[in-house]
């Protein structure tokens, strides 16, 4: 039974550690914004990451999701909405620590784990690289912010997964999108 409640201290403390990081995910809007006017939008990127591969999958993704929701693409200046996109990433350090040995688990007469037996306690760090994603929309005059969507995770040294990482970040920044579709 000890060993049970060892291995299971060991992988939550482990999963929490490590990396284990669920995308998230923020959107905001102007509330008295008219989403229902706008048919055009134009797109262009507004920060750089430095991947151009990634940049134009970001905004190719983007442009699906927003046409999927009846929106055309125009040219600047021509368009109802103007889409400016924003893209850093950042390495992120964390310390994973595994315990193992004899004494683990439980409460015991010296506290949690009773850390009364052998063990050893091992910690090595880890970096991550983490990638943010800000999606903002702004009326046609490119003066006045209307949406603001912005993605956050890991990312992977597997294009595949990142791909499939801003698929899903792109179906939640625009799964309420226009705002007033939630309004009944």
């Amino acid at each position: 039974m000890k060993l049970v409640k060892t291995m299971l201290c060991a992988g939550v403390a482990l999963a929490l550690g490590s990396g284990a990081w669920a995308q998230d995910v923020k959107v905001d809007y102007d509330k008295d914004a008219n989403f229902g006017a706008i048919k055009t939008f134009s797109l262009k990127l507004g920060t750089s990451w430095g991947n151009q591969i990634s940049e134009k999958r970001v905004s190719d993704e983007i442009t699906q999701a927003l046409a999927e929701k009846g929106w055309k693409q125009a040219p600047e200046g021509q368009a109802d909405a103007q889409v400016v996109l924003h893209g850093a990433t950042e390495t992120k350090r964390t310390l994973n620590t595994f315990y193992s040995g004899m004494g683990m688990g439980g409460y015991g007469y010296r506290g949690w784990g009773g850390m009364g037996g052998m063990g050893t306690a091992t910690t090595t760090e880890s970096e991550y690289r983490v990638g943010t994603l800000v999606v903002d929309m702004f009326d046609k005059t490119g003066k006045s912010l209307l949406w603001r969507g912005i993605a956050q995770d890991e990312l992977s040294d597997k294009p595949e997964k990142n791909a499939k990482k801003l698929g899903k970040a792109s179906d939640k920044l625009f799964k309420k999108f226009p705002p007033e579709s939630d309004k009944k």
